[in-house]
Order: structure tokens, then C-alpha cells, then sequence
């Protein structure tokens, strides 16, 4: 195991990743050869140097990276996986990671292979016991996980929107797919919005901007959410309620209509909301404002007079991030004292915004059914002048105790560690 010194150097090569808060790709400037967080790490975290094997020391870990995490605890990379997205662990132990700009998902721990192949775009997994779930852009299929294989495919919910769907001539910002399943056998996954305010996306066939829910035993998918813009993010809680972390808008106008940046810059705030069977979460019409439990304002783009829908009759969201932070992978999880039960959540940075949100590892504190204010658990991703590193997709607890946290920026994958 190497941990990098100050003079240690390697090798260049750039990532790239797909914005998730809005329609455009974003490649961004290649990781600055400086790119190290000089800010003071918030209270209760320490910057320490990233752990990174003499394998793994390629762009943008050819160099010393510095995270901040909890005081005492330890971050290693233990795999290098291009565009690196969700994961999940297998009942054996196995480690998968989805990779959709090559089709493939991988297991990447005890030892890196591919499990599957020739997908279309595989973004989310979930186990129910022995079955695997995967969310394709245009489909969700399970199968059999059987001495680390993955066998028998049967598809769950098909014929799903994408960039390939003959009515979106191949616009299409968010076809990346999430997908849980309940503790009842219901199937649960995500249809993100086409484009930032595609109002059509309600009426489409099946409707977008959806958490869509299949019946346990299987059968047609109907919307168990709306209005939900691109809710990457789903995950279950301990008390079995469904969640989900929300990609907001862009470039919202102010309640004068007005786009101003100053305004775009801190609106609206993005959504982390407790779903219920058909919750509105006011997408394109109403915007979340204000803080946690944030209430809706009407949309001046869309619902200037409030005649599309009523925000104000909305139920408050239940917790939020900055704008445009870009919430991606969510999961519950336990970690050890001072943290407890929460959610993790990957925040993968903002794009578009003046001073640029830093990407991070998110905890919100979970105390009898309700989510706790954010929390940093990991940081460090981004520099002063707003240049990055990294930029974190998932996190998920394994059966070791420790946090994996997937990075498609730097294409890597890291073991984030509490004390033993």
C-alpha cells in the first residue's frame, strides 16, 4: 500500500462524467495538478492523504490527493473503474459496480471481472436476497445470482424511455435508472425528466419525471411518485418508508420572473423527500424554497399564475441540499458512533453555478422516521479555485463495516474506513 508523499508524481489521464443536475454532459477541466483542498475541514473531520495502491496511481491519483473524514478513520482506493457508478453487495460478499458508458457491470471486490455485458446503459442495483436487480435506461430485469454469476434474466419493467425512444429523436437528459425493491417484493425505479422544465413529460407514455412502482408477483408499472424532475437517488429506510434524493431545475427564474445568476446560484434547493403512494413533488410547476421542511413556490416559467397546480398545497420536502449540489446515489445505512443510523449520499458537484457546490459524501442522521440536516462525511474533492479531483456517485455500507464510495470523475472506487 502506498500513501502518498508530497513529491510523489505519475502518469496523466483525464474522466469524464455525465451532469446529473442538468441536460448537458459535463467533461469539465482536467483535475488540476494542485487540486487539494486548502479549506479547513468542517468539525469532527481531519484532511488526511488518500491511500492509493501502486496499481491504482493513475490520473488523477498520480499524485497526493487529500479527503476530509471523520477524525481516526481511513480512505484507500481499492479499484480503478472508469465512470465508475452505482454498487452494491452481493449475498457472497462480491462487490458490483454499474458502469453504463460501456454496458457492463462489474465486481471489483475480492477480484475485478465482469459479471454482465452488452447492457444498455446499467445505472442502478439492488438485491433482494438472491436476485439481483439492474436498471437499464430502457428496461429493469433481474436475475439469478448464483456462484457469482448472474443468470436467468427476466425483465421486470420494459419498453423504459431513453435517448433511443423513436419520440425523443435522442434528447435526453437523465435516462440513467435507479431501482430498490420493497420489502413486500414491489419493485420500485426511477424515470428522469428528458430536459430541465420538459412539462410534456407528464403525459408521456409511461410518464416521466416518476418513481414507478411494479406490484410484488410482478405486472404493468404505474407512477407511485410525480413531479419528481430526476430521483436518482432511492433507497429504503430503516422503518421500510422509500426515499428519494431529487436533481432540481436550472436556471430557475426569480418571483419576477428575472433569471439572475446570483438567484440561479442558490435556487431552487435540491430535494430529499420521504415518498409516499401519490406524492407530488410539483415538477415542473413548483420549486422547493426555503429551508428544511422546505414548502413550493410556483414555477415563473411554467405556472406563472399558479393555474397549473397549487404549490402552496404541496407537502413540505422533508430535508434539502444547496442548489444545484446534484444529489446521486442514496443508501441507509448504520456507522459507528458519533454517526448512527442515516443516509449516505453521493453529491456529485454542481456545474453551473458561480462559486461551485463541492462535491462530497452527505450523512443526514436518522432519528425515529425523520432525516437529520446534512452532514459532510467525506470531502476534499474540490480546490479553492473550484477545480476537482473527484466527485462522488454512491455510498453504500459493506458487510465489514467500513463505506465504499464510488467516483466517476476519477474513475475509482474507495474503502472509507472507521477505526477498528
Amino acid at each position: 500500500m502506498r500513501v502518498w508523499a508530497a513529491r510523489s508524481a505519475g502518469a496523466l489521464m483525464t474522466a469524464a462524467t455525465l451532469a446529473a443536475c442538468g441536460a448537458q454532459p459535463e467533461t469539465g477541466p482536467p483535475p488540476s495538478p494542485s487540486a487539494s483542498t486548502t479549506e479547513r475541514p468542517p468539525a469532527g473531520l481531519a484532511s488526511v492523504l488518500l491511500q492509493v495502491p501502486e496499481q491504482f496511481a493513475q490520473s488523477p491519483l498520480d499524485e497526493p490527493r487529500r479527503a476530509q473524514i471523520p477524525a481516526g478513520w481511513t480512505i484507500e482506493v481499492i479499484a480503478r473503474v472508469p465512470k465508475a457508478r452505482m454498487a452494491a453487495f452481493a449475498p457472497d460478499g462480491a462487490l458490483l459496480i454499474s458502469q453504463p458508458s460501456t454496458g457492463q457491470v462489474l465486481i471489483v471486490r475480492p477480484d475485478q471481472r465482469t459479471l454482465l455485458n452488452g447492457l444498455e446503459q446499467p445505472h442502478g442495483l439492488f438485491f433482494a436476497g438472491s436476485t439481483l436487480y439492474v436498471a437499464e435506461s430502457n428496461r429493469v430485469d433481474a436475475y439469478d445470482y448464483v456462484d457469482g454469476r448472474a443468470v436467468n434474466p427476466r425483465t421486470i419493467a420494459g419498453d423504459l424511455p431513453d435517448a433511443k425512444s423513436p419520440d425523443l429523436h435522442g434528447a435526453y437528459a437523465h435516462a440513467l435508472k435507479s431501482v430498490v425493491v420493497g420489502s413486500d417484493g414491489a419493485v420500485y425505479f426511477s424515470i428522469g425528466s428528458t430536459g430541465n422544465i420538459s412539462a410534456e413529460d407528464r403525459t408521456s407514455t409511461p410518464p416521466r419525471a416518476t418513481i414507478m412502482r411494479v406490484p410484488p408477483g410482478g405486472g404493468p408499472a404505474t407512477p407511485f411518485a410525480t413531479g419528481v424532475r430526476n430521483g436518482t437517488g432511492l433507497a429504503f429506510a430503516p422503518d421500510g418508508s422509500l426515499w428519494t434524493a431529487i436533481n432540481n431545475r436550472d436556471n430557475v427564474p426569480d418571483p419576477q420572473g428575472r433569471v439572475i445568476p446570483d438567484y440561479v446560484d442558490d435556487h431552487p434547493p435540491e430535494s430529499v423527500a420521504k415518498l409516499t403512494p401519490g406524492r407530488e413533488l410539483g415538477w415542473p410547476y413548483c420549486n422547493p424554497d426555503g429551508p428544511p421542511p422546505a414548502g413550493f413556490i410556483r414555477d415563473m416559467d411554467t405556472n406563472a399564475d399558479g393555474a397549473k397546480m397549487d404549490c402552496a398545497a404541496l407537502p413540505a420536502v422533508e430535508q434539502t441540499l444547496g442548489a444545484h449540489s446534484a444529489p446521486l446515489g442514496m443508501s441507509f445505512a448504520e456507522l459507528p458512533e458519533p454517526y448512527g443510523p442515516g443516509a449516505l449520499v453521493g453529491v456529485h458537484g454542481s456545474w453551473n453555478r458561480q462559486s461551485p457546490q463541492a462535491p462530497e459524501v452527505s450523512f443526514f442522521g436518522w432519528n425515529d422516521g425523520i432525516l437529520g440536516p446534512q452532514e459532510t462525511l467525506v470531502g476534499g474533492f474540490q480546490s479553492d479555485d473550484g477545480s476537482r479531483w473527484g466527485r462522488p456517485v454512491a455510498a453504500i455500507a459493506g458487510p465489514d463495516g467500513a463505506v465504499y464510495i464510488t467516483d466517476d470523475y476519477a474513475g475509482a472506487v474507495y474503502r472509507l474506513a472507521p477505526p477498528t
